[in-house]
């Protein structure tokens, strides 16, 4: 696609020089480059899917058997099946938009609507970058409607209600606007204004944001989502409490969530950090377990603590921040990322938004690896709860009841492992904890 531009601003350092060019502007390298990596992602995941759904079989695997009927273990099949069928359908839609948008000029439409407003390059850029946030936020809710109260719901799984589905939006959107707006509006500056070491000092507030907002989430976030009440004393807590203190680990209070007012699937999970440290059971996972099951999954949780993944995913996290806005800096006032989106000015807002876009494959292998180190957590994770608890009957258990209500892939195909999966698969955990069990 050809198009004229006139040229008439252009950021460079802490100040604007003016300037103008006129010529014809043909699909560059770095178009083509973030349009083929747009497309082989999408591709790589359709083949993953295809391996997936061809992997499926109907005898129920073994360690399952006792626990597993034919007709159940069907239905999540079909579950895997209607999930991924519905993901290409939303997939091809998400990637219609994002071209048609591309292609027919959206991003510089977009530009040029919010900088009649003349209010300055941050608020201009929050105007832009909120603006396109919210176009696809509307987007996409039909197809999370549809997930949530069609699939869910067919499956046996949803328990939300129109009004609590529209309320988790609603106060979404508003804590992404009282949080994410002065950390955006500080980064907007910063690069408008700060010169070469703009990309330090939003490293420096990016990192600082991440560690107030863990540090506050259980205590202020999360409870406007859901409740959270202490366990009541009994012989789980006794149980959990004697655990603890024969690990040394700092457990003052469990907390019980009322996930089954969304969902009927179960989880447990560990979160922040200092005082304001939880370790969090679903509602619907104490109800279905025993109690030396339950120890055993928050054994696994307190190893993640123990064995300090929780603190190499935050170093992690910082090292990543770090450099994505140091290699943010070196590209965000260049011209051919702008050119490639047939934009007639340049921007931080805007140089933002095409960045993350241009360094999506760097980012696909950086998530390949994250998966790979998060797999290999979850098998220490689990390693640490049978050595401690010397009990591996009962993770084992616990993993296949947890599988088994939330219709979980069985045998997912190594290939789709490889590229989504955080955890390895079932099976795979049952061996691992049957050959630490064995050497008990």
């Amino acid at each position: 696609m050809n198009r004229s531009l006139q040229e008439t601003e252009h950021y460079s350092g802490n100040h604007a020089n003016i300037w103008t060019r006129e010529e014809n502007i043909p699909l560059n390298i770095i178009a083509i480059i973030i349009l083929t990596a747009i497309i082989l992602d999408v591709a790589v995941n359709i083949l993953a899917d295809f391996l997936n759904l061809k992997g499926l079989q109907n005898k129920v695997p073994a360690p399952f058997q006792d626990v597993y009927d034919a007709d159940q273990y069907q239905k999540s099949q079909d579950y895997l099946r209607v999930n991924t069928r519905f993901g290409w359908i939303s997939s091809a839609f998400n990637l219609m938009v994002l071209l048609f948008f591309w292609f027919l000029g959206g991003f510089q439409t977009m530009d040029a609507w919010v900088r009649s407003f003349d209010t300055g390059p941050v608020l201009t850029g929050l105007f832009y970058m909120g603006g396109l946030m919210l176009l696809y936020t509307l987007l996409a809710q039909p197809f999370s409607a549809y997930a949530t109260f069609v699939i869910e719901e067919r499956f046996g799984f949803n328990q939300t209600t129109w009004k609590t589905y529209i309320l988790d939006r609603l106060k979404g959107l508003a804590i992404g606007l009282l949080l994410g707006t002065p950390l955006l509006a500080g980064i907007l500056a910063f690069f408008n204004y700060a010169g070469k070491l703009a990309w330090l000092y939003c490293w420096l507030v990016a990192v600082t944001y991440m560690l107030v907002v863990q540090y506050v989430a259980p205590t202020w976030i999360m409870p406007l989502f859901n409740k959270f009440k202490p366990l009541e004393d009994g012989q789980l807590k006794a149980a959990i409490m004697s655990y603890a203190a024969s690990i040394q680990f700092p457990l003052k209070q469990i907390y019980i969530m009322d996930g089954s007012k969304r969902s009927r699937k179960s989880n447990a999970f560990f979160t922040g950090f200092g005082k304001n440290k939880r370790i969090v059971l679903f509602d619907t996972l104490v109800d279905q377990h025993s109690v030396s099951e339950l120890v055993a999954v928050l054994a696994h949780e307190m190893g993640h603590y123990k064995k300090k993944h929780t603190l190499q995913d935050l170093v992690v996290g910082v090292v990543h921040t770090g450099l994505m806005f140091y290699l943010l800096s070196f590209v965000i006032s260049y011209r051919g990322l702008f050119d490639a989106f047939y934009m007639a000015h340049i921007s931080v807002y805007a140089g933002l938004i095409f960045f993350g876009m241009l360094i999506a494959p760097v980012d696909f292998f950086v998530g390949l690896l994250t998966q790979m180190r998060s797999r290999h957590n979850e098998y220490q994770a689990d390693r640490f709860s049978v050595k401690t608890t010397a009990n591996p009957t009962a993770m084992i258990d616990a993993l296949k009841k947890l599988s088994v209500h939330n219709l979980s892939n069985l045998r997912p195909h190594p290939f789709y492992v490889f590229l989504n999966y955080s955890h390895p698969p079932v099976l795979n955990r049952i061996e691992a904890i049957q050959k630490v069990g064995a050497d008990l």
